[in-house]
């Protein structure tokens, strides 16, 4: 169990290494073994024992790090666009998002056999995300007001969770329906 303490600088390097080749090694091959990943961080199996205690550990680690990439996302998105263009470039980032879980498939379902919370968190995450968004349009009347986060998440579980081949073009285009549909009902300029 990593302690609180705060790392220093070279375990900080060492586990950022880490996260990093684990990421390349999983999104080449679901099955890539700890040995590899720490050859390809540069550092010792054991420095990698040190950081995370299973190599679901690490897996579980890559995946949050990659939510929090994603929910970091809207304050971006709200500082450069119109909410309604904020929505919509965040729903095509949550495909990407569900495309490099596939990358990881096998090593993510590792993770799910488990007790960790990692996906439950991810999608409370995800939603508070989605809520800010829908927040910020609906109060500049460009989104409708009576859809929350968790139910357009959701929505784009369902095409996102496939495995069929051609689901990522599917997604972008039901993300795109859903987009219409988030604008539709939003209070018209000469309402207000």
């Amino acid at each position: 169990m990593p302690s609180s303490r705060p790392l220093r600088a070279d375990a900080r390097r060492n586990r950022e290494a880490l996260l990093r080749a684990a990421r390349e090694a999983l999104l080449a091959a679901d099955d890539a073994h700890v040995e590899v990943i720490a050859r390809r961080a540069g550092v010792a199996i054991g420095t990698l024992y040190r950081h995370f205690e299973t190599r679901g550990a690490l897996v579980a680690e890559v995946y949050r790090q990659d939510v929090a990439e994603l929910c970091a996302a809207p304050a971006r998105l709200l500082a450069d666009h119109a909410p309604d263009e904020a929505l919509r470039t965040f729903l095509l980032l949550i495909v990407e998002h569900a495309a490099v879980g596939k990358g990881m498939g096998e090593a993510l379902e590792s993770v799910l056999a488990t007790e960790s919370p990692v996906f439950d968190d991810a999608r409370n995450e995800m939603a508070r995300a989605l809520d800010e968004l829908l927040a910020a349009g609906a109060a500049a009347g460009l989104v409708r007001g009576d859809v929350d986060g968790r139910i357009v998440l959701r929505a784009l579980g369902g095409i996102c969770g496939l495995r069929a081949a051609g689901w990522k073009d599917d997604a972008v285009r039901i993300a795109a329906i859903l987009y219409d549909g988030l604008r539709y009902g939003a209070p018209s300029p000469r309402d207000s």
